[in-house]
């Protein structure tokens, strides 16, 4: 979207520029009508035949079209410059609505980040007690599984010497 703006904006200042050109040409043309004007008078007093007026007339008026065939393409170029400017302002909201919304969608994953690294540290700690707890209790079991084999050993010892002592007997 970002391109797009700058394109449109490119393309806005590329026909602010033909606008001033074309706004330029109107000034000349309308020095240079004025000057025809000048002209016009001066050949009136000075020249007597009809034709240099006529074509003189002829001439202003070529002008004064020229300059009204200007005068629509620079409104046209208004309209169009109208046109890409709403475009650029609406382009321009939904860019902004767009990143308010990401930011938003941002901070909630975020702040569900947040939470789910504070529930993984709670089950660390939880893991890390069972762990200790299983440990003890495995030492536990494990001293009272050496302490049964030495009962048994122990058992089968007198269990031999009571054999034993039967068949003595």
């Amino acid at each position: 979207m970002e391109a797009d703006v700058s394109e449109m904006r490119n393309e806005l200042q590329s026909r602010d520029g033909l606008w001033r050109r074309i706004q330029l040409e109107c000034q000349k043309l309308y020095t240079e009508l004025l000057k025809i004007k000048e002209y016009k008078d001066m050949q009136e007093i000075q020249v007597k035949h009809q034709s240099s007026c006529v074509q003189l007339t002829e001439q202003l008026e070529n002008k004064n079209t020229e300059l009204l065939l200007f005068a629509e393409r620079q409104e046209h170029q208004e309209e169009e410059l109208n046109k890409i400017r709403n475009h650029v302002y609406r382009e321009k909201q939904s860019h902004c609505s767009e990143q308010e919304r990401m930011k938003t969608e941002i901070s909630d994953l975020t702040e569900e980040l947040h939470q789910k690294e504070i529930t993984i540290a709670t089950i660390m700690e939880k893991a890390s007690l069972l762990e200790r707890q299983l440990k003890m209790e495995l030492e536990t079991k494990h001293k009272l599984l050496t302490k049964q084999q030495l009962l048994e050993f122990r058992y089968q010892v007198i269990k031999s010497e009571n054999t034993h002592l039967k068949e003595m007997v």
